[in-house]
């Protein structure tokens, strides 16, 4: 079976044909090369976010900008904020002909540079807003922006395991930037260790822009950075949904957990490793989700996942982890999970809008984030109170994030099964539009215009069956 995206008269046609859409390019290949691309950049971009939890725990307790904690909280928040924000100019700049995918990466490679070298002569707050802040969240918009909806297009079967490998860069890189960012700071000083890092990130994203190479003209990728018409979808809702409730939760339990060992009276570099450990987990944890959500079902993996890290922010951060061994094996399974968001964005993307609008729609996605982005942080420093259980709220706050996320994912997952019973698809046509939204979308609407295709029902409330009928979806 071949079904287009832009097609979709032709489908009836089509579906007589027996090949794969997948058999028109060879699943993987230089993919793989590109897949190494990706997991470089996530490394020495979301790796360095990841990270931020040491520079937070040192800011908070040596004062060193003489600024308050929100101050200080608010740097993370407005990386990742910028990051987001910057999706618009860098969707923009990759359907450029003159800049392209690789040119767009090389930019943000000198804007993170730039941010890390202003880092290294800061003396005051302001300063560090707008060197670690805003030059560096700039960059790594470029670079995350450019990249993100690059693996999707190498492939189709093993999409989710693909992306997944890519996104679990920011796990090693956050493993390694913690354990050295805090040696760095205790033998060589903040400075110095900001410039270190400035030449790393440098030649590790340009060796990356050079790698990583899109399909963007083969598949017909829509660059359009502001499709405003994909709110008018619920399905697209509810995915906005999901990803906002998620990241209020990733953000303040990745930047808190490092402070928050130092609170229950482990000492600087024990907290340090426990953030590492936190970050090993992530990047060992994205491929097992990427691996079983192309078996079991994307948005099945996604909500279970993502339910299973607010339980245990709910019980195991909130009466487990007192002790380092706690503390360890509460960061090794709440970090195998809580950036389930990032491993399968791109391939749930591709299921909500179909392949070709991966581009407009994350777009729209990241600036959805940003507020949440920006201020997950301060609602949690805020939160944040002195004493034993001063975490308290930090932890329910974290926990109801995540319950909540899987409330709208699940709902998500319950139009799924919903859309999928509308049309009359044999097993092998089903794994298809499983793997491609797009593709269902153009099978419905093929039968909508053909009067001699028996119309399914269309009862609203059977849309209701989805929540619990277990299905791979």
């Amino acid at each position: 079976m071949t079904i287009r995206n832009h097609d979709p008269v032709n489908t009836n046609v089509e579906a007589q044909d027996p090949q794969p859409q997948e058999a028109e390019f060879k699943e993987g290949g230089y993919g793989w090369v590109v897949i190494f691309g990706v997991f470089i950049l996530n490394a020495h971009t979301w790796g360095f976010i990841s990270s931020f939890a040491v520079f937070l725990a040192y800011y908070l307790r040596s004062g060193t900008f003489g600024a308050s904690q929100l101050g200080y909280a608010f740097v993370g928040g407005l990386s990742i904020s910028i990051a987001l924000l910057a999706s618009p100019l860098a969707t923009t700049l990759v359907g450029w002909k003159r800049c392209g995918t690789r040119l767009t990466i090389f930019l943000g490679a000198i804007f993170e540079t730039i941010g890390f070298i202003g880092s290294s002569f800061a003396s005051e707050l302001w300063h560090l807003i707008l060197s670690q802040g805003v030059s560096f969240g700039l960059g790594m918009g470029l670079c995350f922006v450019a990249s993100a909806a690059v693996p999707p297009q190498w492939f189709v079967k093993r999409r989710s395991f693909a992306n997944a490998i890519a996104a679990s860069g920011s796990g090693f890189g956050g493993l390694c930037y913690s354990l050295a960012t805090n040696a760095m700071i205790d033998n060589i000083g903040l400075s110095w260790a900001f410039r270190v890092i400035a030449i790393v990130c440098f030649v590790a994203n340009t060796i990356a822009s050079y790698l990583i190479r899109d399909r963007n003209h083969a598949i017909g990728s829509v660059h359009i950075a502001f499709d405003w018409k994909l709110f008018k979808r619920p399905e697209f809702l509810l995915f906005q949904a999901w990803m906002v409730l998620s990241i209020l939760g990733y953000v303040i339990l990745v930047f808190s957990i490092v402070d928050y060992c130092q609170t229950v009276g482990l000492t600087a570099s024990q907290a340090s490793l426990v953030g590492a450990l936190f970050n090993l987990a992530q990047g060992l944890g994205r491929p097992a989700i990427g691996l079983s959500s192309d078996s079991v079902g994307r948005l099945n993996i996604a909500n279970l996942s993502t339910l299973f890290c607010g339980l245990l922010c709910m019980f195991f951060w909130i009466f487990g982890a007192k002790t380092l061994a706690s503390c360890i094996v509460f960061a090794l399974l709440a970090g195998s999970v809580a950036g389930v968001m990032w491993a399968t964005v791109a391939p749930i993307c591709a299921e909500v809008v179909g392949l070709a609008l991966i581009p407009s729609a994350l777009s729209l996605t990241w600036l959805v984030l940003v507020l949440p982005a920006t201020f997950a942080e301060v609602i949690g420093v805020s939160l944040r109170r002195s004493g034993p259980g001063g975490y308290l709220h930090v932890q329910l706050f974290t926990a109801f994030c995540y319950i909540g996320a899987f409330i709208f994912g699940w709902a998500l997952r319950a139009w799924k099964v919903w859309e999928l019973e509308q049309v009359q698809l044999d097993k092998e046509q089903r794994e298809l539009a499983i793997r491609d939204e797009g593709l269902l979308s153009s099978v419905i609407e093929s039968q909508s215009q053909n009067a001699d295709w028996p119309a399914p029902p269309r009862r609203r409330l059977s849309i209701l069956k989805g929540l619990w009928v277990i299905e791979r979806v």
